[in-house]
């Protein structure tokens, strides 16, 4: 299962690689250095703890913008 890991996180971050210009860079950005390793696994693992309190936020800030304006159907 860990070789599966290590492949389906490779080919995936290599996705980000056919964005023009900033592809490459970005792809080693992710992976915290030039293939995927132990800082790759700690990023990811910090992306997932991180997320959910991201979208809460968001989604009380959106919930906030409603109920300031007034929610009506048009």
């Amino acid at each position: 299962s860990g070789q599966m890991s290590f492949w389906g996180a490779t080919v995936i971050t290599n996705l980000l690689s056919a964005i023009p210009y900033l592809g490459h860079d970005l792809v080693q950005w992710v992976w915290g250095g030039f293939a995927v390793d132990n800082a790759t696994l700690t990023r990811f693992f910090t992306f997932h703890f991180i997320l959910p309190f991201i979208v809460l936020a968001m989604t009380m800030i959106h919930l906030m913008f409603l109920h300031e304006t007034g929610s009506n159907n048009p």
